[in-house]
């Protein structure tokens, strides 16, 4: 971690996107009280739990912080019953049948007290991590990847399903994932981490419309790119003069005039194109989703990725002509 600055507002969801080796696991660690920092402050609510504060320095133990952690590989106890892993957390006074009911309800397992966690799907097994995080009450819950070891069906109805109980529990959450869509379903923000760095956070539609470079743009979801000369607030690309949202693409490198000449990097996402009749690109692929299709054309070497509907009626080595139909596009200098 890298100069990384972060704040959680309570009862919000914020998913942490990135990259294997990023930093993200290290990061849920050193909130969980797992690793522990060299420098800077982590802070719960107004308690300080790490920091320089004091002659040795403030360190509250993992267990004395409140956090709940669901583990990538879920980390369930194959010899003790689902009602035991759920308990297992808790002080003895409070590790009662009724508490564990309660919270085995809460992720719709209710009566599965007494099962083995080998008997139960990927997705029930997940669910019980998930109970057990929760059966102390925590004021954080932290999630390492808890969908990975899914398949990709049962991945999107169990992300909704935890997205659901977080938004009626209201409760603060950290979540990990490389996974753009799993981040922009949970996540009310996101944060995107490249190399221990925190690189932008914010909204999923902000970062997917306004990424501060290239590293976002192409990480959070698809883009084309176009090598362009601008001046004056425009770039001008294949298809005509564009205006740039972006300030410092305006202006080009070093804050030079909007008026000067310079060159950008044009980020187009596929929803700003279509297809038409013509001859100026080549198909090269066509990529079936089932609910939409992608093709993708190349225009003078520049490939350009262009979503489709499910039936684009077009096949490779077609000849077409592509459009742009945005408002405004997002460049780098």
């Amino acid at each position: 971690m890298h100069d990384l600055s972060l704040r959680v507002e309570p009862g919000e969801s914020i998913a942490l996107l990135g990259p294997s080796g990023c930093g993200k696991t290290t990061l849920l660690r050193l909130i969980a009280g797992l690793e522990r920092p060299l420098a800077g402050t982590i802070q719960l609510g107004d308690r300080f739990v790490s920091g320089p504060s004091g002659r040795g320095g403030t360190w509250v133990a993992p267990e004395s912080r409140r956090v709940g952690m669901v583990f990538q590989d879920w980390a369930l106890f194959p010899h003790l019953t689902v009602g035991r892993n759920v308990g297992y957390g808790l002080e003895r006074s409070k590790r009662t049948p009724g508490r564990i009911a309660e919270t085995l309800d809460l992720v719709g397992l209710s009566g599965f007290a007494e099962r083995m966690p080998a008997t139960l799907s990927g997705g029930q097994q997940q669910r019980v991590a998930l109970a057990r995080a929760l059966a102390p009450r925590p004021g954080v819950l932290l999630l390492d990847e808890p969908f990975s070891n899914l398949d990709s069906s049962l991945r999107e109805d169990v992300r909704s399903e935890v997205r659901r109980l977080l938004i009626e529990l209201d409760i603060t959450a950290v979540f990990v994932t490389h996974d753009q869509d799993e981040a922009f379903v949970v996540g009310d923000r996101v944060g995107v981490l490249c190399d221990g760095r925190l690189a932008q956070v914010d909204t999923p539609d902000g970062l997917y419309r306004r990424p501060v470079d290239p590293f976002v743009a192409d990480f959070v979801g698809t883009a084309s790119w176009l090598h362009c000369d601008a001046s004056g607030g425009f770039a001008h690309t294949p298809f005509g003069r564009l205006p740039l949202s972006n300030t410092a693409a305006r202006s080009g490198h070093g804050g030079s005039s909007a008026g000067a000449g310079h060159t950008v990097n044009v980020m187009l996402r596929p929803e700003q194109l279509r297809l038409a009749q013509g001859s100026a690109a080549e198909v090269e692929l066509v990529e079936f989703y089932g609910h939409d299709s992608m093709v993708v054309a190349n225009l003078d070497g520049a490939l350009l990725r262009v979503r489709c509907g499910p039936d684009p009626d077009v096949r490779r080595g077609d000849s077409v002509a592509v459009e742009f139909t945005g408002t405004s596009v997002v460049g780098f200098a």
